[in-house]
């Protein structure tokens, strides 16, 4: 298949224009993620002081994703996004400003950090909700894997540039650009053509959760891949995360060689993206979580004593695998839910999956210490691959999935957001 055709979702206006918005308030939040440690750190924070303020980004992200699912089913995605996105720009901007005035105040940067991590728990159900609306349903999973390709792609760009930028213009400059970066979203979003309101009253909000939680349980393939991805926080990534950068500076040659490992992994991601372009598996479950098969391989290999460029390879695999499974995975989800409950489905798949990452950031340290960084790493590995092997065994991960019976993924609905 043609690259052009490979393409063909960018040809479609809606897409087009979120994409663009999109892609630029990704970079911005890859760069201002960076200016913002490095500003706490150079205005005499310590990892005290760095771990409260990275803590008040993630805690209010987990804590507001399932209040974010319902409000975006109640009155819909773009309406959503675009508040989250106001408020975001908003924070970065007030952000800008006391970092400008000399000496911030610790309170003051958690503080704006918390709002700014509660308007991400706001945008990211939201998103899900969207992607359908603005797509055609042929080409639901392309406009998802260049998504994915954009968060992957900003991921290694972003750190690079905040890098350049804060060095030579401070990171005040860095945070206002992230701001402008998310008025171009608000930019983007704009144009979107706006959703008739829904003629439903709402429920409770308690009871539109039961509602959310009712959809999620009952199908098994949803919850399931959700434990799965929990564990994998909490048993691999999060003591690969944290113990990876400790077995760099002992024998592969510091921050250096960890970067050039991050960015494989990424640059992985973006190939895992494109590759999934055009292309429909009949049994998309079953490839998903065969593809995170690769998520083992860098663990094992920093467990066995490999050199650089071993682990480096197995990065690339590994991030090769993610690319395929995250966007799979977000395909199965937005044309097997029905409309109204995606953004709440969303919330709570996002809050199964994140909820024990602290928990395994936390604990890696201190359990090394009485295990060994190898016995950490090498038990996520094996981990992982049971947890395959067992994900796999499920007639709902091997199956095919059902032809939707709803219409959200209709050609006629694809074009109107909610």
């Amino acid at each position: 298949m043609s690259l052009d055709r490979r393409l063909a979702v960018l040809r479609e206006r809606d897409f087009r224009r979120f994409f663009i918005g999109y892609t630029t308030s990704l970079l911005g939040s890859a760069m201002a993620s960076i200016a913002l440690t490095f500003a706490v750190l150079e205005s005499g924070g310590g990892g005290t002081e760095l771990g409260w303020v990275l803590t008040a980004r993630i805690l209010p992200l987990v804590l507001v994703l399932l209040a974010g699912g319902v409000v975006t089913d109640r009155v819909g995605s773009r309406q959503v996004m675009l508040a989250a996105d106001a408020v975001r720009c908003l924070t970065q901007l007030g952000l800008a400003v006391l970092l400008l005035g000399g000496d911030p105040g610790l309170w003051a940067l958690v503080g704006l950090v918390a709002l700014w991590g509660a308007a991400e728990a706001l945008f990211t159900p939201a998103l899900g909700a969207l992607v359908p609306h603005i797509v055609r349903a042929g080409t639901l999973s392309d406009g998802n894997a260049l998504l994915g390709v954009a968060r992957s792609a900003t991921s290694i760009a972003g750190p690079m540039l905040a890098g350049l930028l804060t060095a030579v213009s401070g990171a005040a400059s860095v945070l206002a650009m992230d701001a402008a970066s998310y008025a171009v979203s608000i930019a983007a979003l704009l144009l979107l053509p706006r959703a008739a309101r829904s003629t439903v009253t709402p429920s409770s909000f308690v009871t539109e959760l039961r509602e959310g939680w009712s959809e999620f349980r009952s199908r098994i393939w949803l919850w399931v891949s959700t434990v799965h991805v929990c564990l994998f926080n909490l048993f691999v990534w999060a003591p690969f995360l944290v113990l990876g950068p400790v077995v760099a500076e002992r024998r592969l040659g510091g921050a250096t060689s960890w970067g050039l490992v991050m960015a494989l992994y990424g640059g992985g991601a973006v190939a895992g993206g494109l590759a999934l372009l055009g292309r429909r598996p009949r049994r998309p479950l079953l490839v998903a979580t065969v593809s995170t098969l690769g998520w083992a391989l860098p663990s094992a290999a920093l467990a066995t004593g490999r050199s650089l460029p071993w682990i480096c390879a197995t990065a690339l695999v590994a991030g090769i695998g993610s690319a395929v499974c995250g966007t799979l995975y977000a395909t199965a989800v937005q044309s097997q839910i029905p409309p109204g409950m995606v953004a709440r489905v969303n919330a709570y798949d996002a809050f199964g999956a994140f909820a024990l990452g602290p928990v395994g950031l936390a604990a890696a340290g201190p359990v090394s210490v009485l295990v060994g960084t190898s016995g950490v790493l090498g038990f996520g590995a094996v981990w992982q691959i049971a947890a395959v092997t067992v994900v796999l065994a499920l007639p709902a991960i091997r199956a095919g999935l059902p032809q939707p019976s709803h219409e959200g993924t209709a050609p006629s609905a694809a074009r109107t957001p909610t």
